[in-house]
């Protein structure tokens, strides 16, 4: 598969130069934004005329945030793949200690102030039983009346529970659980590095200014920790936070990150509570809406004639709960799609982008992987590539009723620019050498 197609729009009543267009970006972690990124400059190299940078709609959550915002503000594929790179001359390079910053405050103060409760505990309990004692023959005698009045169960355990609350603790034994820090890192470099570019280049960091600059939307989604809604940022929705806060609340992915707390509220990762967001492009009016979601499950089919074929389960508990993650992220995108499939009121269409299910590759890399950037990239590009070279004539007409074009001449052209510079081998090359080397048998569904 690796390419959805939902159409619902009439193309001979459409005006292909009013076409709203979208771009909704899932999330992906660091692998999983740098197969994104690779995907997008593969569809780009295909587009004529009007490209990724020209649309309407933005829509970002988790690192589709973190993209969104440069391509929102004309900046191409290629110049963000730069910066993966770190050889770009616009923007800071993206380094490991922006990602992946301890979150000490949290790491030592929490246990500290946990074996400050406890140091304090003994000597508290001994305070307030000492301060109960003198009230204790008059609690007695009152309850000890009760009893002898009406000598039952209740009132036997009645006079035992008066008795306790009048010597027990005012305070109360901390949990040891509180020591836990509520993430291991902190993105607040994150939001450091995003503003300090966006001043360097010369955008706005306010989601109306944005807007007026560059005659588009931009909308970065999150969730509130608190309530468990989804908060989506942008003009005429909530301006409260700045696009480098916004990009740092929708980030925050839990255990991974503390919770950002900004102006009083804490966020975190906007994929908690849906997975692409393609409603708020629908919302806003878009005609076509094109998503890229890089979490899909693996189909590891096994056969009866190969019983040493390795599982899923074979690679302990991170592959278990790589595939049930893409699971979860994946499912709960294509009830979303088949809400809008049976919509009376959408009439627009709907592109979903996603690694092909039998995707051994990218099921394989670590989405924190810092290192693996590369790899992803270029992964990201050639599985898209390949995916609008075997759909193209499907997927031409489709764009192409929203003034899109699509040119393979143009891509072959660009494809073999970015081989050449970034000194890639031949993807054949490239795709023997892996099959001999994947640890899990991936067969093609029949």
């Amino acid at each position: 598969m690796g390419l959805t197609l939902i159409r619902k729009g009439n193309p001979s009543q459409r005006n292909k130069r009013a076409s709203k267009i979208a771009l909704v970006l899932a999330g992906g972690a660091m692998t999983g934004g740098a197969f994104k990124m690779g995907g997008l400059k593969a569809l780009n190299d295909f587009l004529v005329g009007r490209g990724i940078v020209d649309f309407d709609i933005y829509v970002g959550l988790s690192a589709g945030a973190l993209l969104s915002v440069p391509l929102a503000a004309g900046f191409s594929p290629d110049e963000m793949i730069r910066v993966i790179d770190g050889t770009s001359e616009r923007f800071e390079p993206l380094r490991p200690s922006d990602l992946y910053t301890p979150n000490v405050t949290e790491i030592v103060g929490r246990p500290a102030r946990l074996a400050w409760e406890l140091a304090r505990y003994g000597p508290c309990l001994l305070a307030d039983f000492m301060r109960g004692i003198p009230g204790l023959p008059s609690t007695f005698h009152d309850a000890l009346g009760e009893l002898l009045r009406s000598p039952d169960y209740m009132h036997v355990e009645r006079m035992a529970l008066r008795l306790r609350d009048k010597v027990s603790p005012r305070v109360s034994l901390p949990a040891v659980t509180e020591a836990i820090p509520s993430g291991f890192m902190t993105n607040a470099p994150v939001e450091r590095w995003v503003r300090r570019n966006l001043e360097k280049i010369g955008v706005p960091n306010d989601f109306r200014a944005f807007a007026a600059k560059h005659d588009n939307q931009l909308f970065i989604t999150a969730c509130e920790l608190d309530t468990a809604e989804r908060v989506i940022f942008g003009a005429d929705e909530h301006e409260g936070l700045r696009i480098s806060e916004a990009v740092q609340a929708s980030t925050a992915l839990p255990i991974l990150y503390q919770p950002a707390r900004l102006e009083g509220v804490d966020y975190i990762d906007g994929a908690v509570r849906n997975t692409a967001n393609i409603d708020v492009a629908i919302d806003k009016g878009a005609d076509l809406v094109i998503c890229y979601n890089p979490f899909r499950p693996i189909r590891n089919k096994l056969l009866p004639s190969e019983p040493d074929s390795r599982r899923i389960a074979d690679q302990g508990l991170t592959g278990v709960l790589n595939q049930v993650f893409r699971t979860l992220l994946q499912s709960r995108l294509r009830l979303g799609l088949e809400r809008y499939r049976d919509h009376k009121n959408f009439e627009g269409d709907i592109v979903v982008i996603e690694p092909k299910e039998q995707d051994l590759d990218f099921f394989g890399l670590n989405p924190l992987a810092y290192r693996k950037r590369d790899a992803a990239l270029r992964h990201g590009y050639e599985s898209v590539r390949h995916t609008v070279e075997h759909r193209f004539d499907e997927l031409d007409e489709l764009l192409d009723s929203h003034g899109l074009r699509l040119s393979r001449a143009v891509a072959a052209r660009r494809a073999a620019e970015i081989v050449r510079e970034r000194e890639w081998s031949d993807g054949r090359e490239r795709r023997d050498s892996r099959r001999a080397r994947q640890p899990l048998p991936v067969h093609e569904a029949p």
